[in-house]
């Protein structure tokens, strides 16, 4: 019996290695990319497959995917799927997905939507959820995350009343931010003769 179980499991992996070869990988999503045949990979049984397809197609911004990518949206029950499905409509033009995401930073996906807000071309799209006066802590907390990525000088101002928050966890969050979005707004404006070295020194640190 424990022969039969192996034989399946090295099935098992061949079939995924075989099938991921046909897959085309989502880190290497570019201009080029065919966003046809991530589309068709919203169909397959792997939950991780049909949303590593749909972040691509988010990626890609893949408008003519728009009807498809609704469909499956509709049907989706695994919710991080459906969490990058609605990135993706998002990405694709369906402004209203974003409250979706948004509202998913009060759930067990927080970090997945944490990521995908990060990715915003502009903090600005953040600030009129950041000013909602009932939200969740943890919706407050994820805002705060994601900004600490793609947040500005006006960011800065925006966050100040949240480090006295009694929320849990929004003051540290908002903390964070603050330090986060200072480092990298004090970077681009020091002297050149300490901000080259600092770029050069990184990859170098690495063998």
């Amino acid at each position: 019996m424990s022969k039969l179980n192996l034989a399946e499991v090295v099935l098992l992996l061949m079939v995924g290695v075989s099938s991921a070869q046909t897959q085309v990988p989502v880190d290497g999503v570019d201009a080029r990319s065919n966003p046809a045949e991530f589309a068709k990979q919203l169909g397959s049984p792997d939950a991780l497959v049909r949303q590593r397809s749909a972040e691509a197609l988010a990626r890609l911004a893949a408008t003519d995917q728009l009807k498809l990518v609704e469909g499956y949206r509709l049907q989706e029950k695994n919710k991080e799927v459906r969490l990058a499905l609605d990135w993706a409509l998002y990405r694709m033009g369906r402004a209203e997905a974003l409250y979706r995401v948004v509202n998913e930073l009060d759930s067990g996906r927080q970090e997945q939507a944490i990521r995908y807000l990060s990715e915003l071309e502009s903090p600005d799209l953040l600030y009129p959820f950041l000013k909602r006066s009932n939200n969740a802590p943890r919706i407050n907390t994820g805002l705060l995350k994601a900004l600490a990525h793609i947040g500005d000088a006006q960011t800065l101002e925006l966050i100040k009343p949240f480090r006295e928050s009694h929320q849990p966890y929004v003051a540290e969050a908002a903390e964070t931010a603050y330090d986060e979005i200072e480092k990298r707004l004090g970077e681009p404006a020091g002297p050149t003769t300490r901000v080259r070295p600092r770029t050069v020194e990184k990859p170098g640190d690495r063998p």
